[in-house]
């Protein structure tokens, strides 16, 4: 059921580093053109780095690894028919033949599911503010606790309650690494 693109393929036939990619900042997190602009940016970072970068989105309802240019500019000009994707909306996108953007905890199921062991994204989501109450918390930490996926990241997104976000991810026994720092960022 996954399209993996040629190039993601080869690379992880051959070894060769695979980094994977969130496409919920192309048609969700940033206007157009900038949300293209930026996801050809952090295409272009992974490659200068050495390693073949793999976007993961859906495409008329098939989860593509490896998104072309014209299925990126696809999202990112998509509007209200792309959806945003956390791992329990793949089947009913698949479905449904929907185009659809994938969050921190789609990509990671998807990436496993194509081999792929790494994946970089800016922040994760985490226990919201108040969560005590109403219960907010992303699906982004359960699936980082049960998918074997390198996750490299600038921490969780600081609209949330960071402390609750770090005792959470140690309750699924997700280690958390600091690089360069000595706090949760």
């Amino acid at each position: 059921m996954l399209r993996i693109a040629e190039e993601v393929t080869t690379a992880l036939e051959e070894g060769r580093a695979v980094v994977a990619l969130e496409s919920t900042l192309i048609s969700h997190g940033l206007p157009y053109p900038h949300s293209l602009a930026v996801a050809e940016g952090l295409e272009a970072e992974v490659r200068t780095m050495g390693a073949v970068p793999a976007t993961i989105g859906l495409i008329e309802g098939v989860p593509v690894i490896g998104l072309n240019g014209n299925e990126l500019e696809r999202l990112a000009v998509g509007g209200d028919r792309v959806r945003k994707l956390s791992r329990r909306d793949i089947g009913a996108a698949i479905v449904d033949r929907a185009d659809g953007a994938t969050t921190v905890a789609a990509t990671v199921a998807l990436a496993a599911a194509a081999g792929i062991e790494v994946f970089a994204t800016g922040g994760i989501g985490g226990v919201h503010r108040g969560a005590t109450h109403s219960w907010d918390v992303s699906a982004d930490l359960t699936e980082l606790g049960r998918t074997p996926v390198l996750v490299v990241c600038a921490g969780a997104k600081a609209i949330l309650d960071l402390p609750a976000t770090l005792e959470y991810l140690e309750t699924q026994g997700v280690p958390v690494v600091g690089y360069q720092t000595g706090e949760f960022p």
